[in-house]
């Protein structure tokens, strides 16, 4: 093999190797992108659920209004905005919506009430289904993350310009154990 062959051979074998580096760091960014709107679709379930429970809950529980209201109001937030501020009024209106239900115990009616109780295990499941949502966006991006991060793949991801993503973490006060007492 001469030189010029051998070096052909090597611009060929850094080539395929830019073009297969390349194709899986778009992969990995479309997984990411994938994740978020399934993120996105719970996110819009889940507001689309609220306006019902208020209404549902509206008529009982006149002088808690101010939580209703901040209900309402958190519900618009996490429809529209970046991710990040999205993510932040989900996590209020997950607080808000723990606090419903905390009051909604002095109610025997409403906690009996049909609609009510449908409408908790519905936004219960769409939790889950965020909470699911969330694990596998993370996942995502610890692969494209971990990837664009090494050697060699690093200098592919460098000179097409893929920037690392951030994780979808809970905040500090969240991690906090709830303290139960009998």
């Amino acid at each position: 093999m001469t030189g010029i062959e051998l070096i052909i051979l090597l611009i060929v074998i850094a080539a395929l190797y830019t073009f297969i580096t390349y194709n899986e760091l778009v992969r990995y960014r479309e997984a990411i992108k994938n994740a978020w709107a399934q993120i996105d679709v719970q996110l819009k379930r889940r507001a689309d659920l609220i306006p019902n429970l208020v209404n549902a809950v509206k008529g009982y529980m006149k002088h808690e209004r101010e939580l209703l209201e901040k209900i309402t109001e958190l519900r618009s937030k996490i429809i529209s905005g970046d991710p990040k501020e999205r993510m932040e009024a989900n996590d209020m209106l997950t607080g808000a919506l723990k606090s419903l239900f905390a009051v909604a115990e002095n109610y025997p009616d409403l906690k009996a009430n049909q609609n009510v109780l449908q409408l908790q295990e519905e936004l219960t499941t769409t939790e889950n289904k965020i909470a699911y949502a969330r694990q596998a966006y993370n996942d995502s991006a610890y692969l494209y993350n971990t990837m664009i991060k090494q050697i060699p793949a690093m200098f592919v991801a460098k000179l097409f310009g893929f920037k690392e993503v951030p994780y979808l973490e809970i905040k500090e006060e969240e991690r906090k154990v709830p303290k139960v007492e009998l």
